[in-house]
């Protein structure tokens, strides 16, 4: 299976800083030690007009010519510096490829992305570029130049199971039904005001495995069946496979084990590749007292996405 990453692109943070950089190497190297399961590659950038297909010109020369302001910077989280600056394209970057290769082969990977806090005219919460929004919107328009007449749109569809709300994408796709947002998260974590998606499933604290499981199984069937009542299915899904709904996240405030996550990206990508749908993955959060649970999860999920890459390959 195919998978990009870009975590040679530091963001230069100062000591003490929470954010969990480290993370996107520790995963890589885990793989670079087990051959054969993944064909990695270094994540291309995306191009300036890529991105402003989601984001507001304004603030991608913003980000690409360091004039973010200072409280611009702290809403995002990071300070500026071009290695962030080159990290946010080439981050975005990765899930174009993904999604490029998702198309072609049914399952791939970004093994970072999942910035779902950034919206059109701005970055937040550790998210600087919408990655999923803008490969989005470039597939769509690639597939509009290339398909049948009467075949014109690419209908997509978001799964966001990070432990937090993506507003951001909520935000830049709301009234657009030729992309479908679901957000399944926790109803009192961050964001503190929430975004309307078209779909939203608000979990409380210390949710576990088997209720988290229910609620997951309800919202597929309530997202099929909108699709089934609409007469179209979607023609590509992203996954934001977050780890921080597990039990020994800093930020979740949920309680799911590493194998109830297991189960959550099995029946996930089995229901995606039942319905025939190409799906790109990308690992979103993860803030693990301990960094190695994370990682470890996120592993989970991308041997969970080979074996969904496998089957792909028998259909």
């Amino acid at each position: 299976m195919q998978a990009f990453h870009s975590d040679a692109h530091s963001l230069a943070l100062p000591p003490g800083h929470s954010f969990p950089a480290s993370k996107y190497r520790l995963l890589r190297e885990l793989f670079e030690a087990e051959p054969g399961l993944l064909r990695m590659a270094p994540a291309p950038a995306a191009s300036e007009a890529e991105l402003c297909l989601v984001h507001t010109p304004e603030y991608v020369n913003a980000v690409l010519q360091g004039r973010l302001s200072a409280a611009q910077q702290r809403e995002i989280g990071f300070p500026w510096s071009p290695s962030m600056a080159a990290r946010s394209l080439h981050s975005v970057g990765a899930s174009i490829a993904a999604a490029r290769a998702a198309l072609a082969e049914g399952v791939a990977a970004n093994m970072a992305g999942g910035t779902h806090h950034a919206f059109a005219d701005r970055g937040s919460g550790y998210c600087v570029f919408n990655d999923v929004a803008v490969a989005a919107r470039l597939m769509q328009q690639q597939w509009s130049a290339q398909a049948w007449p009467g075949d014109s749109r690419l209908r997509v569809l978001v799964i966001d199971l990070d432990v937090h709300q993506g507003n951001g994408t909520a935000a830049i796709f709301e009234g657009d039904d030729s992309v479908f947002t679901f957000s399944m998260h926790g109803a009192k974590n961050f964001p503190a005001c929430k975004e309307r998606s078209d779909l939203d499933v608000e979990l409380p604290d210390g949710c576990s495995d088997e209720p988290y499981l229910q609620a997951l199984d309800q919202a597929l069937e309530e997202i099929w069946a909108r699709h089934a009542a609409a007469g179209a299915m979607p023609g590509l899904a992203f996954y934001l496979a977050g780890a921080d709904p597990h039990e020994g996240d800093r930020l979740g405030r949920l309680k799911l084990s590493s194998a109830g996550l297991l189960e959550r990206d099995r029946r996930v990508l089995s229901a995606l590749c039942e319905r025939g749908i190409p799906v790109a993955l990308s690992m979103a959060g993860g803030y693990g007292h301990d960094i190695a649970t994370t990682v470890a999860v996120q592993a989970n999920t991308l041997n969970e996405a080979v074996r969904a890459w496998a089957a792909w390959r028998l259909r």
